[in-house]
């Protein structure tokens, strides 16, 4: 059996390809089903060596991003995506699978085309409450669709749809506490509070934090992913605001690998994040009292959606970004650490919403589709 995955854009398609991979690969053994290989087809270099090491064969090809604004990126990405196009058909035609699955974005449209030209079994996956273009479109070619939000329901065929969740990395749920706080080197009872951006970290959200980090480091131990490309000027800043402050309270980390995304999880009393899909079902899968802080200008206005869903079910706090000052974002900090019971019951909440089994789900699907 030959199982062909794909997507693209950002950490939030490939970390449940690699979910999803890494439990089927188990599921597999389970049920004793040897005879099967793992590829991927896509644009990107995010995450590949992670495939690998996995026992993936990576076919790189090109793609091109549907922009909603006029741009003359538009006339070089129809032509990437033609080319993209010629390449999945090609390395189609060679591999022929027996089964395809799509986390959707930009980057699956070329391997999904030629999936639905060699008439391949195809499954879909919707991380988000609105779905992208490119899982609207492969919707209705698509022999299976998960959708990771009740809200996204409404755009797919009901007969083929099914509520869940989003594959999540076993390994960042497996944290120890005690263990976590050494490796963050952090050695008070103080609160502790995470701020965290998308894969790439958040501007916005660096700023707030820096505008308050004196008085947040006063009374809460502080590990803020600022973002590799942001690391250094936040990590200068930072330096310059605590000087004479509790400059050991405060934990900048360009980057988190899984490792580090399992202590943060483990050690976080409090989380503030953006709200990717992704991010947000790890959170509840691990029952972390939440502040969500939607993206503004995320594709489809996705993330603010995927808030508000998960909100609605007492799950988190929302700051609207044009709300988002250093004074709110302390404040609301403070209000949360300061009533406990507020606090576990957003956790009761986040945990229901929760669908811890997503990955085994979609796995023993793309199993059964493959095998017929």
């Amino acid at each position: 059996m030959r199982i062909l995955f794909t997507g693209g854009g950002t950490g939030g398609h490939f970390f449940p390809i690699l979910a999803t991979i890494r439990e089927l690969k188990r599921v597999a053994e389970d049920e004793r089903i040897v005879d099967f290989e793992l590829y991927y087809m896509g644009p990107d270099d995010f995450g590949m060596d992670l495939l690998r090491e996995e026992g993936a064969v990576v076919i790189k090809i090109r793609s091109g991003k549907w922009r909603r604004y006029g741009s003359r990126e538009n006339i070089l990405d129809l032509l990437r995506l033609t080319l993209g196009i010629f390449q999945a058909l090609w390395n189609m035609w060679l591999l022929m699978p027996d089964v395809a699955f799509s986390k959707g974005g930009y980057g699956a449209l070329p391997a999904v085309l030629g999936a639905i030209i060699f008439r391949i079994p195809l499954i879909i996956h919707e991380s988000d409450s609105i779905p992208g273009r490119v899982n609207h479109f492969s919707a209705r070619f698509a022999s299976r669709i998960g959708i990771a939000f009740p809200g996204a329901a409404g755009y797919f065929a009901a007969e083929k749809t099914a509520l869940v969740g989003i594959p999540i990395r076993r390994h960042l749920l497996g944290g120890n506490r005690d263990e976590a706080r050494e490796n963050f080197n952090i050695f008070t009872t103080q609160p502790v509070i995470g701020i965290i951006g998308a894969s790439q970290g958040a501007e916005k959200l660096n700023a707030a934090a820096l505008g308050v980090l004196r008085e947040l480091t006063d009374e809460y131990e502080i590990i803020h992913q600022t973002g590799q490309n942001n690391f250094a000027d936040v990590e200068g800043e930072a330096k310059v605001i605590l000087e004479f402050a509790r400059k050991e309270r405060y934990h900048p980390v360009g980057f988190l690998d899984e490792s580090g995304m399992r202590d943060f999880y483990a050690v976080c009393d409090l989380v503030v994040s953006r709200a990717g899909a992704s991010s947000i079902l790890e959170m509840a899968a691990l029952g972390k009292c939440s502040i969500l802080v939607p993206l503004s200008h995320a594709a489809q206005n996705h993330q603010w959606e995927n808030a508000y869903e998960y909100a609605a079910e007492g799950a988190a706090v929302i700051i609207e970004e044009v709300n988002l000052t250093p004074h709110v974002l302390f404040a609301e900090i403070k209000k949360l650490i300061d009533n406990p019971e507020r606090m576990r019951q957003i956790a009761e909440a986040a945990k229901k919403f929760a669908r811890p089994d997503s990955a085994q789900v979609i796995a023993k699907e793309i199993l059964k589709l493959g095998v017929h």
